[in-house]
């Protein structure tokens, strides 16, 4: 089951980004433009994303409104606001607070452990080959020396991508498209460069991977 997001943000350019990177991140999101409505839409949520620039009624003033009704709701507050004054505000009553602009990755992270210490996200693994994968904290384990295996940016995302299609077949298109947000172009060696030294991390033996396997002519997969 996805865990459910209530996110209020009035900037429409903002708020569209946000609602599709959250859900390709495998979150249901409910996206109000304002507090109206946030107390009903937040029984329901396990999480609350809250702007503090709103129409009407501040971040602040709905958020103390949220956390009286749902004291064990983790509240994340956003804003450009950067001075310790609205920050000492905000986190009177939220349970972290991030200033604008951020990088959606740290976003996510903040997420995960807010999740995390409220018990909402279980611990979830998935054992490929000689790694353990702990998917909510985003870890990779070799199961033989517990050592952790450290990913750059958008080796993540690649490996991050086809695990939420696990055993299924992406093409080469799906994925340069879902990682990099660009069109793919036929001939392009980016996405294979990026495979070959996710490959030199992940895999015993990199020229023979039993990981990420090379659908010749079609794409990768990540075998169950």
């Amino acid at each position: 089951m996805k865990t459910s997001v209530l996110y209020i943000e009035d900037d429409q350019e903002i708020g569209a980004w946000m609602h599709q990177y959250l859900e390709e991140r495998n979150y249901a999101v409910i996206w109000l433009r304002s507090g109206d409505g946030a107390v009903e839409a937040a029984q329901t949520c396990q999480l609350v994303i809250l702007d503090v620039m709103l129409p009407g009624l501040d971040g602040f003033t709905i958020g103390k409104r949220l956390k009286k009704e749902r004291p064990e709701l983790p509240i994340l507050m956003l804003s450009a606001r950067t001075s310790i004054d609205d920050k000492l505000q905000g986190l009177d009553f939220a349970d972290d607070y991030v200033t604008k602009p951020f990088h959606p990755d740290e976003l996510i992270a903040r997420i995960e452990v807010l999740l995390r210490r409220t018990g909402t996200v279980p611990e979830e693994s998935i054992q490929l080959a000689h790694l353990t994968v702990y998917l909510p904290d985003n870890r990779i384990v070799k199961r033989d020396t517990g050592e952790e295996i450290t990913l750059t940016g958008k080796q993540y995302h690649i490996f991050a991508y086809l695990l939420r299609h696990l055993g299924q077949i992406m093409t080469k298109e799906q994925m340069y498209e879902a990682v990099w947000g660009d069109p793919y172009i036929d001939g392009d060696k980016t996405l294979m460069v990026h495979i070959r030294h996710l490959r030199e991390k992940l895999e015993i033996d990199p020229a023979n991977p039993r990981i990420i396997e090379t659908i010749r002519g079609v794409g990768y997969r990540v075998k169950a």
